[in-house]
């Protein structure tokens, strides 16, 4: 795609196209580390969002919502403040209280589910959430949305027996593999990540040696091909990384599954089994596309804008040739937001026909409409990648359009 926003010989940065297509920006009254998002940067963000709950939905994920605040208490008992201090804000006095920033997500769906007795038959319990952490990055390292210091992360746990925390290790890779094919993204490597040296991880080597046995077991069972890398676990358990590069080569970790035996103890997490006895649940940790933030930033540069219909800021423009035909452009827009697609029109007024179609290529579909189409309540239809379909009858057209985007896919027209 040529375009003077987007030279050929320079490799695409987020933060240039993020700007150049008005999806983000920062200020610096609101703080390094602190995008904002831009209407259309909005409309990108909560179509993932969507997708992300939706897909949670189906794999049997119940959604909750959680403090962003926490005392620093529950930090202590998770081992959060032990091991990542570092990475917290500090506390905030609140009376004879402290309260933090939370850097996670896992402490607060440990207290969800030890709000009441659970019976063996209620697992696996799968609970998800799209929520806010906060992270204490240093100012050097924030980059555009890569490295922020408050996150939108897609997180859920599933709390599990022994028995099921393979398969539920294996369906959480599942998820994560359709949702890189429906976004069109690529991992360039899974990462089976363990402990290294220091005092940076929890001292139990019985827990690391079976939640390293049961990842082991799920990626040789989902067919996965991976590499280990010591160093790169979390404090209180190994996990699979799976891992993507942006164009300049530059890895970085977007989704994880992790296994982790150290919060269901640290809570004193049970559930009552089929003896009556009380039993420990495995807590598996898994995210689909981790930080929001990152996830966007990773699509900017992967299609350029030029992004998957779903999720496309405007996913039909609507190009009447004259002002003749103003009206019945005008028509096609609200029948197309009646469908629940997101179209606008792009009328005589903005520049000659030639140049609208330019300035609107990267929306998806394109409707031409001039007074045959008017006449015959037809459109001639153009599709991003340089297909032609011909003139289509406008209620075909929002058909196909609204049944690609329902889809979720990458394929433009079928």
């Amino acid at each position: 795609m040529s375009d003077d926003r987007f030279p050929d010989h320079r490799l695409p940065d987020h933060r240039r196209l993020g700007r150049a297509l008005d999806l983000f920006d920062t200020d610096p009254l609101m703080g390094a580390g602190l995008p904002y998002w831009l209407p259309d940067g909005a409309v990108v963000r909560h179509a993932l969002e969507e997708y992300v709950r939706d897909a949670e939905r189906r794999a049997g994920y119940r959604h909750v919502y959680s403090p962003v605040l926490g005392k620093r208490e529950l930090y202590e008992i998770s081992g959060h403040w032990d091991h990542y201090r570092d990475d917290m804000y500090p506390p905030m006095r609140l009376g004879a209280e402290e309260v933090v920033l939370r850097p996670s997500l896992c402490p607060h769906h440990a207290l969800i589910y030890r709000s009441r007795s659970r019976s063996y038959r209620e697992l696996p319990l799968r609970i998800a959430e799209l929520g806010g952490m906060h992270r204490a990055e240093l100012s050097g390292v924030l980059g555009g949305l890569t490295r922020v210091r408050a996150i939108q992360l897609n997180d859920a746990h599933v709390f599990c027996t022994l028995e099921q925390t393979v398969a539920e290790a294996c369906a959480a890779l599942r998820l994560i593999a359709r949702a890189y094919a429906d976004l069109g993204i690529e991992a360039v490597r899974h990462r089976l990540s363990l402990p290294g040296e220091g005092g940076k991880y929890v001292a139990d080597p019985e827990l690391w040696r079976r939640a390293t046995a049961l990842l082991r077991e799920a990626l040789d069972e989902s067919g996965t091909d991976y590499e280990e890398a010591e160093g790169e676990a979390a404090f209180y358990g190994p996990k699979i990384d799976v891992q993507i590069a942006d164009p300049a080569g530059r890895e970085s970790t977007l989704s994880t599954v992790q296994i982790d035996f150290h919060q269901p103890a640290r809570f004193d997490l049970h559930y009552i089994g089929a003896d009556g006895a009380r039993h420990r649940p495995v807590m598996v940790h898994r995210s689909i596309v981790g930080s929001v933030e990152r996830a966007v930033a990773h699509l900017v540069e992967v299609h350029r804008g030029a992004f998957p219909a779903w999720l496309a800021p405007v996913q039909l423009a609507v190009l009447p040739v004259g002002e003749e035909q103003a009206e019945q452009a005008a028509a096609v827009v609200r029948e197309a937001v009646e469908r629940g697609l997101r179209a606008e029109v792009v009328g005589p007024r903005e520049g000659t026909l030639g140049a609208r179609v330019r300035g609107a290529r990267l929306v998806p579909y394109q409707a031409v409409i001039g007074a045959r189409e008017a006449a015959e309540g037809l459109a001639a239809v153009r599709l991003r990648d340089g297909r032609r379909p011909g003139q289509v009858p406008v209620p075909e057209l929002l058909r196909r359009i609204a049944d690609r985007v329902a889809a979720r896919g990458t394929a433009l027209w079928e």
